[in-house]
């Protein structure tokens, strides 16, 4: 992966790739665990090596991951790892036809559920997790605000950038155990 590179999807088919729920589930170990080969990343997410095989083909025709040779110990064994730091995409860019448009609704909702899956996941294990895990990382919270369309895109946009600013920082090489840990925000005009 060269960089910090941030690809702006606006094809339908890759969006259709990229939001697949067992696809999801491997860019993110992709991202968080770094290259890995099927076997891993089938090791990983409890599915056959098959399975994993063909979804990583998938995701490697629309161009979300990409082959590291360099790994490889010898011909047989392939490594995979994401070809950008960061994949993002506007429901607007899908507006032009009406099944662009039905891929970037059914992409919206299958994001939000793998979103909702992570917090429920940690709402079943965190008293598994040390006290200090427990008190204060995870948070919720919500407010509603009286914005602008234009108001709206502004507070987006810093919402975007304080992720940014935290997914771009290395880890310290401090000896400090640092866990993967999923930060995600929507603002959607709401009726209360």
């Amino acid at each position: 992966m060269a960089g910090n590179l941030v690809r702006q999807v606006s094809d339908a088919r890759v969006l259709a790739a990229l939001t697949h729920p067992l696809r999801r589930r491997l860019l993110d170990m992709l991202k968080v665990n770094g290259p890995s080969t099927v076997g891993l990343l089938a090791e990983r997410s409890g599915e056959a090596v098959g399975n994993v095989s063909h979804h990583v083909g998938v995701l490697a025709k629309a161009l979300l991951v990409e082959q590291v040779p360099e790994l490889a110990r010898d011909r047989r064994e392939r490594w995979w790892r994401l070809t950008s730091t960061e994949v993002r995409w506007a429901r607007a860019d899908f507006e032009a036809s009406p099944a662009a448009e039905a891929v970037a609704d059914a992409a919206g909702s299958l994001m939000l559920d793998r979103q909702m899956e992570c917090v429920r996941t940690w709402l079943g294990r965190r008293t598994n997790y040390p006290q200090e895990w427990r008190d204060g990382c995870s948070v919720s919270t919500e407010a509603w605000l009286r914005l602008t369309p234009s108001e709206a895109r502004e507070f987006g946009a810093q919402l975007v950038a304080l992720f940014e600013t935290w997914s771009a920082r290395p880890d310290p090489d401090d000896g400090q155990v640092r866990e993967p840990v999923l930060v995600f925000g929507h603002s959607v005009p709401a009726t209360p």
